[in-house]
């Protein structure tokens, strides 16, 4: 099994790395690919150092089974039938080919069964905010089907990238040392502030992060759920968080859907009020999982389920889902 890692000088591209040697992932060589700037740059992985080529269109992929990219959706509209055209599988970070109807959006714990067809040889990872909520979903859905939600996300400075996160470190140094804030990756100023502004307003009001939340969740969940969202950057370095109120077919109670969630594949619950035990930001950062409590009825809908779900965006948002994905196929002998 012949692997390539395209981007791998970025966080996700190094997370890549990270989730395939923590898995003891199947693989017999890897092969690094990154821009200009990037070839030639050499890392560790399992004790061998490897060297970056550069990304070009050529007959590079004529031998890898499976190319795991996020090098952007520019890099993966303008390199995707060169890495596909030999028959590799292409496992797709951006959001290039989500919505494209011939290219499965997948989330294994909700929709693995889409990896049995894939038309152009490519997979799309969704986005990190809907891969959250839609693991959450899943248990709640097979109980009863979903009708609408509604969720508010809070989301750390990560998910802009390293040069945002170094932002904030940067500014909460200066607001300490009482220094004039430098303001250059985010809208505004984000320590000790809460921005409601995540990618770009569309015509509706609604950001494109809010509307990556309505259309992927329901590619992935095949069904005409309602999704409502405000998403909002918090001054949180790593781990996305997001308060979730689910409306469903049938009245439901709560130990079914804190047993369900309890035995759903990718779930933690910490649900334990009375001792302070919900999930945070804090302690759940570079986990697997993703964590689930708060859980409790609507008071404003019988029909109601309302919970509080954290998650490491830059793992399973991003890397470890690509890599479970990748997981799947080759277990099912899809590769």
């Amino acid at each position: 099994m012949k692997i390539a890692v395209v981007g791998v000088s970025g966080a996700v591209g190094q997370e890549f790395l990270r989730v395939l040697q923590e898995r003891a992932f199947p693989l017999d060589e890897l092969v690094l690919f990154g821009s200009s700037r990037s070839a030639g740059k050499q890392y560790e992985f399992k004790g061998k150092t490897l060297t970056v080529k550069e990304l070009k269109e050529n007959d590079d992929f004529k031998d890898i089974d499976i190319a795991l990219t996020s090098a952007g959706g520019g890099t993966s509209k303008k390199f995707a039938k060169s890495i596909t055209k030999y028959g590799c599988i292409m496992i797709d970070n951006s959001s290039a080919f989500r919505m494209e109807k011939d290219v499965p959006l997948v989330v294994p714990e909700v929709n693995a069964a889409d990896l049995h067809d894939l038309p152009r040889n490519i997979v799309s990872n969704p986005n990190c905010t809907t891969i959250q909520m839609v693991v959450c979903l899943k248990p709640i859905d097979d109980l009863s089907p979903i009708r609408r939600v509604h969720v508010a996300t809070y989301q750390a400075a990560s998910g802009a990238g390293a040069a945002a996160m170094a932002e904030l470190e940067e500014q909460i140094r200066q607001l300490v040392a009482g220094e004039p804030v430098t303001v250059e990756k985010f809208q505004h100023q984000l320590a000790l502030n809460l921005i409601p502004h995540i990618d770009v307003f569309k015509e509706n009001g609604y950001t494109g992060e809010e509307m990556k939340m309505y259309n992927e969740s329901r590619k992935i969940m095949h069904s005409d759920i309602q999704v409502s969202s405000t998403c909002v950057r918090v001054p949180v370095l790593r781990n996305h968080s997001e308060a979730i109120w689910v409306e469903t077919e049938d009245v439901l109670d709560l130990e079914q859907v804190k047993d369900a969630f309890s035995n759903a594949d990718g779930l933690t619950v910490q649900d334990d009020p009375a001792n302070n035990i919900y999930p945070m930001p804090l302690g759940s950062a570079k986990k697997d999982d993703i964590f689930v409590g708060r859980l409790r009825k609507d008071l404003a809908n019988e029909k109601g389920i309302t919970f509080w779900c954290v998650g490491d965006q830059i793992k399973k948002g991003a890397a470890l889902n690509a890599v479970q994905i990748a997981e799947y196929m080759i277990e099912k002998g899809l590769v």
